[in-house]
């Protein structure tokens, strides 16, 4: 299978409006972060997007990607749920509902914020979502099987992915030890990181990241959902050791 980052970056991205610091005016592409999402492509070539943000139409066009199979959703913030309007031309081409997988609460949130998308008599040019609600428990998606992972994202459970030997959690600030046993000895490990310092109520930051890198032993490791006070990726990319590395948007793994 292969995975593509579409984004790797905060609520607000990076750079974010109005911000200074050298980070946010890098002229190094890969410290612009578009708001975390990233396309998997399994062997049957089906495209499955996790989480789709305000930045959604730009990814698939700076990508050169124009179709989705399904989408799983993580949890109902905006940042990860916004851009789902978009999605419009592809349900169009596809001429059937955009199949949605997420949590039931997350479902009950997406109908509040696109409720035309529900409407039983739909406008013209109305998107079409087929809602799916997810259990904690592996399931069959089009050709592969997925397996949820629960994770605790400030006060709120919210849901990671596992495909075989690659997981992508995002947004995660504590992971219990029982799903902590789901993510043992992966290949590839996709996990949040704000930033390098100052702990942080909803998100793992580095430290706490290095820690769980040594206690579930993944062979390699990829941070997302990144801030500009995590710094420059270059920086980060030299000082850190290989094996846990700063994704980027445009970044792919063959898993």
């Amino acid at each position: 299978m292969h995975l593509k980052f579409l984004g790797t970056g905060t609520s607000q991205g990076v750079p974010f409006i109005g911000c200074t610091d050298p980070v946010c005016l890098s002229e190094n592409p890969k410290d612009k972060r578009l708001r975390s999402s990233v396309i998997i492509t399994t062997n049957a070539g089906n495209k499955i997007l996790i989480d789709c943000g305000p930045d959604f139409r730009q990814q698939m066009l700076n990508n050169s990607e124009d179709r989705v199979d399904a989408v799983l959703i993580t949890h109902e913030h905006n940042d990860h749920v916004i851009g789902m309007d978009d999605l419009r031309p592809l349900i169009f081409k596809m001429k059937k509902e955009m199949p949605i997988y997420c949590k039931e609460r997350t479902a009950t949130e997406i109908k509040k914020r696109f409720p035309y998308a529900f409407a039983k008599d739909k406008y013209p040019g109305a998107p079409s979502f087929e809602m799916n609600i997810l259990e904690n428990k592996p399931f069959t998606l089009l050709d592969v099987e997925v397996t949820p992972i629960e994770v605790t994202h400030y006060y709120i459970d919210i849901f990671g992915y596992k495909f075989g030997n690659l997981a992508y959690i995002t947004d995660a600030s504590k992971i219990s030890d029982q799903e902590k046993e789901k993510l043992k000895n992966l290949d590839f490990l996709i996990i949040n990181c704000l930033r390098r310092e100052k702990e942080h109520l909803s998100h793992f930051i580095l430290p706490q990241v290095l820690d769980l890198v040594k206690e579930l032993q993944p062979k390699q490791t990829y941070l997302t959902h990144i801030s500009h006070q995590f710094g420059f990726h270059q920086d980060a990319y030299d000082e850190l050791p290989a094996h846990i590395q700063p994704a980027f948007d445009g970044m792919e793994i063959i898993f």
